[in-house]
């Protein structure tokens, strides 16, 4: 498989500040959907920002698809915690946007934006608007929005993290069903273990002061990975190794 991200021995501090990020290096190849778990203020979403091309590099080299990242690179998506929906436009028009930023013509604005919709199952939410939508909902066209410009790399950060634990598992499968579909690589910040073995082919543990990666975690669970995953005995103990391990990495209390 092609490599998609390499980051080595990549530093990030803030201005005069202390280090944020220090010697974090990995690869990711087409199609991993790697998930970034550890403490707060550990630099997961710096890391995501850094690849992003969002900030720059303190030290150390990152290449994305073999070239330095770059903002507004359309092989780059991001999708965030709050979906960012634009009130006033119906939810295909803000599919759309991306595309319209661009100069897409209507006529094929229109085609890619109800192909996105249909994939994220909300075709018949099409000429509504955000507030009439459910958070589930807003957050699926959301991520309809991102895969609009068809990236090869998808950055979420904590996307379902202020959806309630059903909704959350429900849209959990269908991020794997899009990944099928698509095979863009993931990369996918939680604090949630389950949600990160559930969704990974790679965990990536990081702690803080400064940040850094301490363990990578194979996940060997077949896909498609459905309800009956999620009780299955290699599941469970999959998600008290990463507990164990995450425990580990946390700063114990002052």
């Amino acid at each position: 498989m092609p490599t998609m991200v390499d980051l080595n021995d990549v530093a990030k501090r803030y201005g005069d500040g202390p280090l944020v990020l220090d010697g974090v290096s990995f690869r990711a190849e087409k199609g991993d959907l790697i998930s970034l778990i550890g403490p707060s203020g550990c630099g997961k979403t710096t890391l995501l920002r850094l690849i992003a091309g969002l900030s720059p590099l303190s030290a150390g080299s990152l290449a994305v698809e073999g070239r330095a990242p770059s903002i507004g690179s359309r092989e780059i998506a991001c999708v965030f915690q709050d979906p960012t929906l634009l009130p006033w436009l119906t939810i295909q028009k803000n599919v759309e946007l991306p595309l319209r930023l661009r100069g897409v013509s209507t006529a094929e604005r229109e085609i890619v934006a109800q192909r996105m919709l249909s994939l994220v199952r909300l075709s018949e939410c099409a000429q509504r608007y955000p507030r009439q939508l459910s958070g589930g909902q807003r957050m699926r066209a959301s991520i309809a929005r991102a895969l609009s410009l068809s990236p090869d790399i998808l950055l979420l950060d904590e996307p379902f993290g202020a959806l309630d634990e059903m909704t959350r598992a429900h849209l959990n499968e269908e991020l794997l069903d899009i990944h099928r579909q698509e095979a863009w690589t993931g990369f996918f910040v939680t604090h949630s273990v389950a949600e990160a073995v559930f969704l990974s082919n790679r965990i990536l543990i990081m702690r803080a002061n400064p940040g850094r990666i301490i363990h990578e975690i194979s996940v060997d669970l077949p896909y498609p990975r459905t309800e009956q995953t999620r009780e299955s005995g290699a599941f469970l103990s999959l998600v008290g190794r990463v507990s164990s391990l995450l425990r580990a990495a946390e700063p114990l209390p002052a």
